[in-house]
């Protein structure tokens, strides 16, 4: 298992350049970002070099990486065309900074549109992409979201509705992204929903619930979680996307001590 870090949330404020250095500083393996379109990707790159650290991921353009209700989404088949395009292009970015993962991300609920529609307009989009992913060697990770409290009228939320769908796309290259935080809202029970369904998962982020701050500030055993998931053969990235409330370094580094012992 390794440690990366979500750069925009931890260290906010730097530069991505700068951060990557701030993160390696703290024991990390790699670095995920948002928005690979408005970056600079050959700064970026070269901070990787320079302290030895890698893109762990990067998140989708366009309706590959909706969240909001008023924007284009695979949950809308006339966005459908849109997405492919948008994720088969992210795809080749991810390729070309050798990041393992691609975030995406399925849209709001389409007022005027059943769920069995939407479902089967986000399984034709993640179908259509699955090869461009397989040949490049880069894993799709969809994204559940909570709606109680961040991301009201997001599509997919629940753990059992995105294994349904990873399974339906059945490929390699298309699974899961396990938010910690998100589904301690929406569902609890994690230790056992991520070792249960570890075959679907292809990359995990964490935080401690509420606030999206830190392990160590809320409600969730974070030792026993990330025990729990190394003893069950997860050996992909644990990327902190958090905002601290102490010190990031200290908060990133803490999450490097407690993987470390995992390794033991």
């Amino acid at each position: 298992m390794r440690v990366a870090v979500t750069l925009p949330t931890v260290f906010e404020g730097q530069s991505l350049a700068q951060a990557v250095g701030s993160a390696a500083d703290a024991g990390a393996d790699g670095v995920e970002f948002f928005d690979w379109e408005n970056a600079d990707l050959d700064a970026v790159a070269a901070a990787c070099d320079e302290h030895d650290v890698s893109v762990a991921g990067t998140l989708a353009a366009g309706a590959g990486s909706s969240i909001e209700e008023t924007a284009p989404a695979m949950t809308d088949p006339e966005y459908a065309d849109e997405a492919v395009v948008d994720i088969e292009r992210s795809i080749e970015t991810a390729a070309d900074l050798g990041a393992p993962t691609l975030i995406v991300t399925v849209g709001a609920e389409q007022d005027h549109l059943s769920r069995a529609e939407q479902r089967a307009s986000i399984e034709r989009v993640l179908s259509a992409v699955a090869p461009a992913a397989e040949a490049a060697d880069v894993t799709l990770v969809v994204e559940l979201l909570n709606v109680a409290v961040d991301h009201p009228g997001y599509f997919l939320t629940t753990t059992a509705d995105g294994v349904d769908l990873v399974e339906s796309v059945d490929s390699s290259s298309v699974k899961l992204l396990y938010d910690v935080y998100h589904q301690q809202i929406t569902e609890g029970n994690i230790i056992e929903t991520m070792t249960d369904n570890l075959d679907a998962i292809g990359h995990v982020h964490i935080a401690d619930v509420p606030g999206r701050h830190e392990p160590g500030t809320g409600e969730l055993n974070y030792r026993n979680v990330l025990a729990a998931l190394a003893e069950a053969g997860y050996d992909g990235y644990v990327g902190c996307e958090f905002f601290p409330v102490g010190d990031p370094a200290d908060a990133v580094a803490d999450v490097v001590d407690v993987v470390e012992t995992t390794r033991q």
